[in-house]
């Protein structure tokens, strides 16, 4: 891919070489690479050596268009000491790019994204469909596993009516919950737009297209519904075992003064 400055196009071909989305962990300190003359800022686009633009973002996804296999595992080996919190085997979703001039949709029957020209701009805002696509895809896999983790603690409520669950177990629950939205809010704003956007309002188009193919506000909404249930769930299985452990503690200091009385009479009972 040719080397693009902010508002460049790229020549009139017909396609670009195939785009790779990744993941790679929870946060990605990008103020290295904002010292090396980008391409463009919020979000970070940098050349990648050997070939290629990649599109940085510090909620831990990055976003390489026209990158070469080598050139992309050299790219995202030297990003692993800027991130935190590493994924273990980072998440990745490829699509491709064509150039068509004539285009009036954004992504064809194939699956095939279409650009009317190619411009730093534009790849921002393909990329930013693409991270936040990866980070929702990413959140629905968590929610589904603490989904497979509660629903056995709800079949025991139904079945012997009472919570099997402890405190810590619930507590863990909540924590995840609560930072799965403190992220996707806070971090990744995936119900937002970029703020490119307001710099150049006639891309907007062509975002919120993206976004109604991505179904990213669909998801989103989905991914809040889903994790209300679970708060109130998770809130309610608590609730059952904080009574439960309250009234286990009322019993035993019945039983206390049960034998304090005992203790307390007992002498008077043998003197009688």
């Amino acid at each position: 891919m040719t080397q693009l400055t902010s508002g460049e196009t790229a020549g009139q071909g017909t396609s670009a070489p195939s785009v790779a989305a990744l993941l790679l962990g929870e946060r990605l300190d990008t103020r290295a690479l904002e010292r090396d003359e980008p391409l463009g800022v919020a979000p970070l686009t940098v050349d990648i050596p050997g070939g290629g633009v990649a599109v940085l973002f510090r909620y831990g996804a990055v976003v390489l268009f026209g990158a070469a296999t080598a050139a992309l595992d050299k790219f995202v080996a030297s990003l692993r000491p800027l991130v935190s919190s590493a994924l273990p085997v980072p998440e990745r979703d490829d699509a491709r790019l064509l150039i068509r001039p004539e285009a009036d949709q954004v992504v064809d029957l194939a699956g095939n994204i279409l650009l009317r020209e190619r411009t730093t701009e534009r790849l921002q805002v393909v990329a930013d469909i693409l991270a936040k696509g990866l980070v929702l895809s990413h959140y629905e896999t968590r929610i589904a596993d603490i989904f497979d983790g509660i629903e056995p603690l709800a079949a025991t409520l139904r079945e012997k009516g009472r919570a099997g669950a402890r405190s810590k177990q619930l507590l863990c629950h909540i924590g995840e919950v609560l930072l799965m939205q403190q992220k996707m809010v806070g971090r990744v704003e995936t119900g937002e737009k970029p703020e490119l956007l307001w710099d150049h309002p006639e891309l907007e188009r062509l975002y919120v297209r993206l976004a109604e193919e991505y179904e990213l506000r669909d998801r989103d909404r989905a991914l809040d519904r889903k994790l209300d249930v679970i708060s109130r769930t998770v809130e309610t299985l608590l609730g059952l075992v904080q009574t439960r452990s309250s009234l286990r503690v009322e019993w035993y200091i019945v039983l206390l003064i049960v034998a304090e009385l005992l203790l307390t009479t007992y002498p008077l009972l043998l003197g009688r």
